[in-house]
């Protein structure tokens, strides 16, 4: 009887701790489980939701080169562009300034002038003085010529009557024209040779520039009425003189 109640002891024991091992396998196993499955909400976080731009774009200032000032580049660049083009418009008009310079208006001299004298056959006793404009600007031809034969100490009356509506104006290669009538009121009876052409100023205070000296042709012959008309825009408008 002691026996079987010791047996029956024993045998409950090693129930209880058969039981007691199997439930401790079972907390290690479902620990182990526990450790190794992903935390779900983490991994579905990470996965699902979209990043922020302020984490997927890169800072478009922060990744441009910047200067030593730390400015970027590409504005420095741009900058300076702005910069050469004020350079290039000031040289553009430097540029202008000087052909406006070199195109200014200015007095007919001989410095700036091709002036010749010839012959013409009508009307008699009559020489044809031309000043052709060589200058790169235009010029204007004031009054009339103030003319000097050989070693006079006076220039050549003007015929005042010939006087235009308006002063020539000459374009580089134009010319203005004046007639000298060699008799004026009487018959040329002295010999000159040579003949030396002065421009008037605007304001007709004497002549500007230098003058042109020319050699007469052969045989002329002057008075001491002399006279010669006031620059003329046309070679007949000048011979009517």
């Amino acid at each position: 009887m002691r026996n079987l109640r010791f047996r029956s002891a024993a045998t409950a024991a090693t129930t209880a701790l058969v039981a007691a091992l199997a439930l401790t396998a079972c907390g290690q196993t479902d620990t182990a489980s526990a450790d190794t499955k992903p935390d779900a909400k983490t991994t579905s976080t990470a996965t699902s939701t979209p990043e922020d731009d302020s984490t997927s774009k890169p800072d478009e200032a922060t990744d441009k080169p910047q200067d030593s000032s730390g400015q970027n580049a590409e504005t420095a660049s741009s900058n300076s562009g702005g910069k050469g083009a004020g350079s290039d418009t000031g040289k553009s008009n430097s540029n202008s300034n000087s052909s406006a310079k070199s195109g200014a208006r200015t007095t007919c001299t001989g410095g700036n002038t091709k002036v010749t004298v010839t012959n013409v056959t009508r009307p008699i006793n009559h020489l044809l003085v031309t000043a052709t404009n060589t200058g790169k600007g235009t010029c204007d031809a004031y009054y009339a010529p103030l003319l000097g034969f050989d070693d006079a100490q006076a220039v050549t009356q003007i015929n005042e009557d010939s006087k235009p509506q308006a002063v020539v104006t000459l374009a580089p290669g134009e010319s203005a024209y004046a007639s000298i009538a060699l008799g004026g009121d009487g018959s040329p009876d002295i010999a000159a040779y040579k003949l030396s052409v002065h421009f008037a100023g605007r304001a007709n205070q004497g002549s500007v520039g230098s003058p042109a000296n020319l050699t007469l042709p052969k045989g002329t012959m002057i008075s001491d009425t002399t006279s010669v008309s006031y620059w003329q825009s046309t070679m007949a408008d000048a011979l009517t003189w």
